[in-house]
């Protein structure tokens, strides 16, 4: 039954995809009541598959793949809220595709890291505000690709004003640094709670963990004093995002991948 709703939960973030992609490579309107059809049962049954992947008797198993998924679920809802807002139309193809390659693989690639999040009130704080900081930072690099491919659209002087599916360029730029903004206070949130309440935070298997993300803490903090302070746009906004992610990115994962995939 498991296996089942994941196919059908990424079968239906495939179908949101085709259902997509013709409205932006034709610069036609998306059909946006097909797509969130789509989006919210894939959303619903992939929050019912996580449930049953992460949720044991036991306790919690937080697998890598299965902690991939879980952010992979809530930028999904993130992103498709945000749309009702702002066409990110260009950005969910990506979105929904990692969500639901992830979610297959959680489903057929079990593997197990079980803890007991129940007894340990401190740590759950901890993780939850870890996953809410990096799904935000996340998107906030979703959202510099869209920029540069703005820019480099408007650079290039092909005309973006006829298609309906493509947000203003400044509206993006705006949305991008309140996103940043947030996610790096979580981040600030996160980086005190381990400091505070994870005794084991200098252990030879933690300490990695607590420096990249005291680095991306870092360049996504000079990131916001460029922005607000010497006024930074453009490519050195969106590269420094990027940077960003990918450090924190290695931070959550990167020991998590070489422990439960390369040495075992």
């Amino acid at each position: 039954m498991d296996d089942i709703i994941a196919i059908v939960s990424s079968a239906c973030y495939f179908i949101a995809i085709a259902t997509i992609i013709p409205g932006i490579l034709h610069q036609v309107g998306v059909k946006a009541r097909a797509v969130f059809i789509s989006a919210i049962l894939a959303l619903i049954l992939h929050g019912w598959s996580l449930s049953d992947l992460i949720l044991h008797s036991n306790g919690q198993n937080l697998s890598i793949l299965n902690v991939a998924s879980l952010v992979s679920f809530i930028i999904s809802l993130a992103m498709t809220v945000s749309t009702l807002k702002v066409r990110l139309w260009f950005l969910l193809p990506i979105v929904y595709s990692f969500s639901a390659i992830i979610l297959a693989a959680a489903t057929f690639l079990p593997g197990t890291f079980m803890t007991h999040l129940e007894n340990k009130t401190e740590l759950l704080i901890h993780i939850s505000l870890a996953l809410a900081s990096y799904a935000a930072l996340i998107i906030g690099a979703l959202y510099a690709v869209q920029i540069a491919w703005l820019d480099h659209k408007l650079k290039s002087k092909q005309a973006l004003a006829i298609n309906p599916n493509l947000p203003p360029l400044m509206m993006v730029e705006r949305q991008l640094f309140r996103i940043i903004l947030f996610g790096n206070l979580l981040l600030t949130a996160t980086l005190v709670t381990g400091f505070v309440y994870i005794e084991e935070v200098f252990s030879r298997g933690n300490m990695h963990k607590g420096i990249l993300s005291f680095i991306a803490w870092i360049v996504f903090s000079i990131l916001l004093w460029g922005h607000y302070q010497k006024g930074w746009r453009g490519r050195r906004v969106t590269w420094l995002t990027i940077l960003g992610a990918f450090i924190l990115t290695l931070a959550y994962f990167g020991n998590r991948f070489v422990r439960e995939f390369i040495l075992s």
